[in-house]
């Protein structure tokens, strides 16, 4: 039964991952990290992600336009980059490191204590990939609300608000975070049944023991 619960709990773990993982890379690229309503023109929207600045027209459709140079970039778009490249590149490593860790996996069926070891240095790795991928995605979201409620800005001036993107990047580092902590939480469980079935088989080894040396000495007596 405990090696079901564990083996679910790797999976589980597994499977959220490699979702925050995807949603990870997605959230990348999507140019919707901020959207801007026109409320004059309002068959025009503009979005914008960290590589581009896209408007949609009823007409033309999406238009997208690259930023031309990545020290003209504001601090917060600059650093997300930065670290969202970093968090797509730790997630790999994680699912990675954590699928040679599996009880599921036949090979190294030997060496426990190493693939106990790869699944805690994958939930580790899970979890620093979600915190990267959580903090581009909230320094974005409150660099917009500051904006948003800027006194200094004039209140015809239209701004900028939540785009799609922050919401699937809040998702996609609560699923790494989730993931690593089950990854880590099956490792550590792993542990103690391991450490049980040497228990038993050192106190076998013990009692054989025993009982070759009373029958040695029986028949020495005979």
């Amino acid at each position: 039964m405990a090696l079901i619960f564990r083996t679910a709990m790797q999976s589980v773990g597994l499977l959220l991952s490699f979702l925050g993982w995807i949603l990870s890379i997605i959230t990348t690229y999507l140019p919707h990290w901020k959207i801007l309503n026109l409320d004059l023109n309002e068959m025009e929207n503009w979005t914008m992600g960290l590589w581009q600045t896209c408007v949609i027209q009823e007409a033309v459709g999406m238009q997208c336009k690259d930023f031309d140079s990545f020290l003209a970039l504001p601090a917060e778009l600059r650093v997300s980059r930065i670290l969202m490249f970093l968090s797509n590149g730790l997630g790999f490593l994680g699912l990675l490191v954590s699928g040679f860790g599996l009880d599921c996996l036949r090979t190294g069926e030997s060496q426990r204590d190493l693939k106990r070891r790869l699944l805690i240095l994958g939930g580790i790795l899970s979890w620093a990939s979600g915190v990267t991928a959580l903090v581009p995605v909230s320094w974005v979201a409150h660099k917009t609300v500051q904006e948003f409620w800027d006194e200094n800005v004039p209140d015809f001036v239209p701004r900028w608000e939540f785009g799609e993107a922050l919401f699937l990047g809040w998702f996609a580092g609560l699923s790494l975070l989730l993931g690593g902590c089950l990854l880590h939480c099956a490792a550590c469980s792993s542990h103690a049944p391991l450490a049980s079935g040497h228990y038993t088989v050192a106190q076998m080894q013990t009692q054989y023991h025993h009982q070759e040396l009373e029958t040695r000495n029986t028949n020495l007596k005979h």
